[in-house]
């Protein structure tokens, strides 16, 4: 087995580490904050992310698992580095890489003969050849290997995602050494493609950024459903059957959010524009997803006589359900348009709520569902935790000020609520 290096503990770098540590590897994830490596040591991994902390205590447990402060002692005798940082959008929609660059000149004098260094962050095009040039120029020996091997995660599902992947992707010019990043999953059932770094880096943008249309596609056609009386979850039921199209992403709802989808997407079109392609699919893409917010801002503006100091419960904040990811989540970017147009917003989120009022100045954050009900004119469901369908709704009833429902994630049955009395509004519905 190897000794592997992993820089950044975040989603990425503490699923990688864990996962790598399972299948037998000695690991080392360096961090710069110290307190969440003292956590980390302890077995307290702050996120939620099914089975992971299991994984994370397996490898403390087998000593196969490490946790460090700075990236220098993660590469440190390691046989491959996998850098697992930050590369947040820039001002103008590019990945901003000086992390990356940052993380380089600080390992590149402690790197061995044949230690290779694997971009596992999202990283664009073109960013496997600049580290190897950042490396050769921040001093390290000629004797490297550097390799693309995206990431292909989902947040709720990271660690089954890792050790169950779809595929594994590998990019390195060198075979040899696309060979021995390889083996590193030799225990993982998946195929296993190998290319050249351009199209491994290609792979994960193009991924995401299909899967965003898809998502972009389905709350159009949503929206086109409630202008001729359709009802969108029958027609994704008939068009997911179809095994081109498929049942995934099929959802529609507020919009796409989280961590990759709107820096990836617009990564890939600031890559696009820097080759004068103006890749009008992918912008309308990204527009459609900002409408659809506004949409569901006005759903709750039309079941309102008027907004300026109506009382509105929100239930769920986070991105998606399963997580505690506030990330560019469409739930907190309608709630902020709410509090923007005068109304009094009470929310609850089973995970993600403490941290949201940092994002909403004015926002309420309770810490039961029925609370967020009390005396509201309308009640606005945003992220699709299954616990809210469970919920009574009789309770519900009686403690809102008017029985009125936006549903932006379709989780309620449309039947059931109306005949509680509820006016109810779903999407495409």
């Amino acid at each position: 087995m190897s000794r592997v290096g992993v820089v950044g503990a975040g989603y990425v770098g503490l699923t990688t580490g864990a996962c790598f540590a399972h299948l037998g590897h000695d690991v080392v994830v360096a961090d710069i904050d110290a307190d969440k490596v003292a956590r980390l040591a302890k077995g307290d991994i702050g996120i939620l992310e099914e089975g992971l902390p299991e994984l994370v205590s397996e490898g403390l447990a087998t000593r196969r698992l490490r946790f460090v402060v700075g990236a220098a002692h993660a590469a440190a005798d390691a046989e491959f580095v996998f850098l697992c940082v930050p590369t947040p959008r820039g001002t103008e929609g590019n990945a901003d890489l000086s992390v990356v660059e940052a993380v380089v000149r600080e390992i590149a004098p402690l790197l061995r003969p044949g230690t290779v260094v694997v971009n596992k962050s999202t990283m664009p095009v073109g960013s496997t050849a600049l580290v190897a040039r950042q490396l050769a120029k921040a001093g390290a020996v000629a004797e490297l290997g550097v390799a693309s091997n995206p990431e292909f995660l989902r947040e709720g599902t990271a660690a089954r995602d890792f050790l169950h992947p779809y595929r594994v992707v590998i990019g390195a010019d060198d075979p040899a050494v696309a060979v021995r990043v390889s083996e590193l999953y030799r225990d993982v059932q998946a195929p296993v493609l190998v290319t050249n770094p351009a199209s491994a880096e290609m792979i994960k943008y193009a991924s995401n950024a299909f899967l965003a249309m898809k998502v972009s596609y389905v709350n159009a056609i949503a929206n086109l459903c409630e202008a001729v009386t359709a009802d969108v979850r029958e027609v994704t039921l008939g068009m997911g059957y179809d095994p081109r199209i498929g049942f995934e992403f099929l959802h529609p709802g507020p919009g796409w959010g989280g961590s990759c989808f709107p820096k990836d997407t617009a990564a890939l079109l600031h890559t696009a524009a820097r080759v004068g392609d103006s890749f009008p699919l992918l912008a309308s893409v990204i527009s459609t997803n900002e409408e659809q917010r506004d949409r569901v801002v006005s759903k709750v503006r039309d079941a309102l006589d008027r907004t300026d100091g109506r009382r509105v419960g929100v239930w769920g904040l986070t991105f998606k359900a399963n997580t505690n990811d506030l990330r560019d989540s469409p739930a907190v970017a309608v709630t902020r348009h709410l509090v923007g147009e005068g109304m009094s917003v009470r929310a609850y989120d089973p995970m993600g709520g403490e941290s949201a009022t940092d994002l909403v100045p004015g926002l309420e954050v309770v810490t039961d569902p029925y609370e967020a009900c009390a005396d509201a004119d309308v009640l606005v469901v945003l992220t699709e935790w299954d616990e809210f369908r469970w919920l009574d709704f009789t309770r519900v009833a009686g403690l809102m000020a008017a029985r009125s429902i936006v549903d932006a994630r379709n989780l309620l049955d449309p039947a059931a609520m109306r005949h509680l009395g509820f006016a109810y509004v779903g999407v495409g519905r």
